[in-house]
């Protein structure tokens, strides 16, 4: 007897493997991939705007990073005792001007340099909901708890969200020829905006996304919004505030990503990286014995043996974690 709906995924026709480079944008749920991908010692950037959430900011940070644009003051608001970017995450934010264009033009420069030589692309969209400022009507990525009457909301069109998408697409692809883009649909639940709102926008997104999809032969699709809302569709698989997908969701999500969308030798390497990265994790309760000694060095010669085989991973964190018992 079947418990759940059965979904065909897609694997990649060239899945990701170790050694390709992943810049990740997007929703809070693109976090949960990016994290997990850096636990597992991928080499990635994440967000270098902060978390996003629609169309038009996901559009307009890519643009940014080609160029790279270069932000000035006039690019900031003070508020709240607080210099801010409308573009920008409030992990920027600062109280101090020069300190906040520092962080925010450091951010620029790096995503500028990783996507140059990106392999891949990973696009979470959380809503086809955009705050517009009401002075000049300007697209805002993060409203900082401004006043309610600083903004309008806007719901994207799917022809404004294609447009957006779509020249940005275009200008990446001249910017990088290799870049390949995996795109996802979040599925938290934008409850704020109301059941039917929300629905209306996730719709939207799903549409959009599988119309560039099938117009770009580097544009693929993973199907995070339906594991979770299709297959899963329980509210024990999400959190307390039934809204965000919880750690038992997004390891499922996590594992059919793994399964289709990386490659046989990154998926066999990737199960050797975790068992260290748990390891490196443990606490133990008799730091001074001889038995946690033992397991520090094993652990020590594992690790080393993982980097003589592949020079590339960075686990020296796990390694001088682990040679505390070599003394």
């Amino acid at each position: 007897m079947e418990f759940q709906l059965p979904i065909t995924i897609p694997s990649l026709p060239q899945p990701i493997g170790y050694g390709d480079k992943l810049l990740l944008v997007g929703s809070c749920f693109t976090e949960h991939i990016g994290n997990a991908l850096r636990d597992w010692k991928f080499e990635t950037l994440q967000n270098p705007n902060g978390i996003l959430f629609d169309p038009a900011s996901v559009a307009t940070s890519l643009i940014s990073y080609i160029r790279p644009q270069h932000y000035g003051e006039e690019d900031l608001v003070f508020f709240n005792e607080l210099w801010q970017s409308w573009q920008h995450h409030s992990i920027f934010s600062h109280v101090d001007r020069d300190q906040c264009l520092a962080a925010v033009n450091a951010s620029q420069v790096r995503a500028h340099a990783f996507l140059r030589e990106a392999d891949w692309l990973v696009i979470t969209l959380g809503s086809a909901w955009s705050y517009r400022l009401v002075d000049g009507g300007a697209a805002v990525a993060n409203c900082h708890r401004a006043p309610a009457q600083t903004f309008y909301k806007h719901l994207m069109t799917i022809e404004e969200i294609n447009t957006a998408l779509d020249s940005c697409l275009h200008q990446l692809f001249y910017f990088n020829p290799n870049l390949q883009v995996l795109f996802t649909v979040s599925p938290v639940r934008h409850i704020r905006d109301g059941v039917v709102d929300n629905n209306r926008s996730k719709a939207r997104l799903i549409e959009s996304v599988h119309h560039l999809v099938g117009k770009f032969n580097r544009l693929f699709y993973f199907p995070a919004y339906e594991l979770v809302v299709d297959v899963l569709r329980d509210y024990r698989f999400f959190d307390i505030d039934m809204v965000h997908p919880n750690y038992p969701a997004t390891a499922f999500v996590l594992e059919k990503f793994v399964q289709h969308c990386v490659d046989e030798p990154g998926r066999r390497l990737l199960e050797e990286i975790k068992k260290i990265v748990i390891a490196r994790r443990h606490k133990p309760f008799q730091p001074s014995t001889q038995a946690h000694r033992r397991f520090l060095q094993d652990h020590w010669q594992k690790t080393a043996e993982l980097i003589r085989q592949y020079p590339f991973l960075d686990l020296t964190e796990e390694l001088d974690y682990f040679s505390e018992g070599r003394g």
